[in-house]
């Protein structure tokens, strides 16, 4: 009897160290050479009925996860895509982690690609439960981001890549394909308002705190969805497409109070006080609790940019 008392309690614990894999993690690649992080939801650990979500590389998307399983302590993990670039042929990539000391700790291992191996480092998404409910008000003058002079205040996310960007005539433009610029100061609760324009085709994007990206993207006349113009990229679709046609001046004006974010686009409310679920693909920075840059996405489209004004928020 003692024996089997002790067995009941052996599997008792597994089954509660595997249930600590719920959740949602932020996380950190340790070896990433493009700065990005990762975000992880796991759900149903410790019963047969175990399912996630993944945002990290390769893609951007909101990802269900295909092959998932959480046994022995170990969760593990795999998506078949294109890990390399250049190779157009999917690969199987495979991410296994455990927790230690409350962190997740893992490695992604890729089937006949040992350059796309990685270590990556998660802890527990922070509860944030800042709402926006009409108290929050401005905290001293605007924050000129953009100069129109040159880009005093802003860096290179991806370190030893050109810039890329250039100032001309008061405004900052870049080529296809620049670095993403990063601000130097941080910031939590915040208005940004942007003035923008951008070619036909072409693909842009604003990162909130380093970490959650309103999408920039010409697709006028097109029906609104989850990548589109205003959008929280790929988890919030605007309620309308309010885009105007490539080639004319934009605005934005996004409001962000823990995670509730409000997007105006060209004057249209499209989103409205929603809670940010997690990172989306354009994070550099994972430590959700703590104040963020702001992120200027150069890296798709050629976009330019005549005014970059954020409020700082209070209660």
């Amino acid at each position: 009897m003692r024996y089997f008392l002790l067995f009941l309690s052996l599997g008792a614990a597994l089954i509660a160290a595997d249930k600590d894999f719920n959740g949602r993690w932020d996380i950190k690649v340790l070896n990433e050479p493009r700065s990005r992080v990762w975000w992880l939801e796991v759900q149903g650990a410790g019963t047969s009925a175990v399912k996630g979500s993944f945002v990290g590389a390769p893609g951007g998307d909101v990802d269900v996860i295909p092959e998932i399983k959480v046994s022995d302590e170990t969760l593990e993990f795999v998506f078949s895509k294109r890990y390399q670039r250049g190779n157009a042929n999917p690969l199987r990539g495979v991410y296994s982690a455990k927790i230690v000391s409350g962190k997740l700790i893992g490695s992604l291992d890729v089937a006949g690609a040992p350059d796309a191996a990685r270590k990556f480092e998660g802890v527990r998404a922070p509860v944030i439960d800042e709402k926006d409910d009409g108290k929050w008000k401005a905290d001293g003058q605007p924050i000129q981001l953009f100069n129109g002079k040159d880009f005093t205040g802003w860096s290179a996310m991806v370190a030893g890549q050109e810039l890329g960007w250039e100032v001309k005539d008061g405004n900052m433009s870049n080529k296809a394909g620049a670095n993403n610029l990063v601000t130097s100061q941080k910031f939590w609760n915040f208005e940004i308002h942007a003035e923008y324009k951008y070619g036909a085709g072409s693909n842009s994007g604003l990162g909130l705190r380093g970490r959650y990206e309103v999408q920039i993207l010409d697709d006028y006349g097109k029906p609104p969805e989850s990548h589109g113009h205003g959008a929280l990229y790929a988890r919030y679709t605007p309620t309308v497409n309010a885009s105007k046609k490539p080639g004319e001046w934009q605005t934005v004006d996004i409001r962000l109070i823990g995670r509730i974010v409000t997007v105006t686009l060209n004057g249209q409310k499209i989103i409205d006080k929603k809670e940010i679920q997690g990172l989306t693909a354009i994070a550099s920075d994972c430590d959700e609790a703590l104040p963020g840059p702001i992120t200027v996405q150069g890296d798709h489209g050629a976009v330019e940019f005549r005014k970059l004004t954020l409020t700082k928020l209070v209660r």
